[in-house]
């Protein structure tokens, strides 16, 4: 009778999928290529939020604390940012998002994400990439909705491209090296 040991899954590259995904789509907007839809409410919901805390839980289950926390906080912010685009409390009388309310969410988010951008100087090249292209992400939407700048939103939506399109290109990459068992894309 042989005996199997069993290795565990990686779920980071769903958790990168989930975040790079979402973001290029809310992006795309931002950059003024597409309306804000459904589609990427939906996405914020699905990919954005629920892919990423499942993988966030399983890196806490893998005791891996840094993306544990990575996916569970992102996952969780795409779902208040899609509570906040939906307001289901307004006939409550809680009142819609304004600009500069916006802009703290953002500027919060920016602040943990630079400190999380400490903790990515850690891991491989592609992943301080996303996280600091992420730090700034998150600044220059703070700076447009401080501001009311919509020429720093568009700014911000095209740097929010590069940073989704970078967290999709690590998810893959890990997933194609880990099959191939070699660097087939440099992470």
């Amino acid at each position: 009778m042989s005996s199997h040991t069993k290795k565990a899954a990686n779920p980071g590259p769903l958790g990168l999928l989930g975040f790079g995904m979402t973001t290029v789509l809310l992006n795309l907007h931002n950059a003024g290529v597409i309306e804000l839809s459904i589609v990427i409410v939906a996405m914020g919901l699905a990919v954005g939020g629920a892919a990423q805390i499942i993988a966030g839980v399983t890196e806490f289950r893998e005791g891996n604390t840094f993306g544990g926390t990575a996916f569970s906080a992102y996952g969780f912010f795409w779902w208040s940012l899609c509570i906040i685009w939906i307001n289901p409390f307004g006939s409550a009388g809680i009142r819609a998002a304004d600009e500069k309310s916006m802009g703290f969410y953002l500027l919060l988010w920016g602040i943990f994400t630079l400190f999380m951008f400490f903790g990515a100087l850690a891991h491989n090249t592609v992943t301080k990439i996303v996280f600091l292209s992420l730090t700034v992400l998150f600044f220059l939407l703070a700076a447009g909705d401080f501001t009311e700048n919509h020429g720093i939103k568009i700014i911000a939506g095209y740097e929010g491209i590069f940073c989704g399109a970078s967290a999709i290109y690590s998810a893959v990459g890990q997933i194609v090296n880990g099959e191939c068992n070699k660097t087939v894309f440099p992470l």
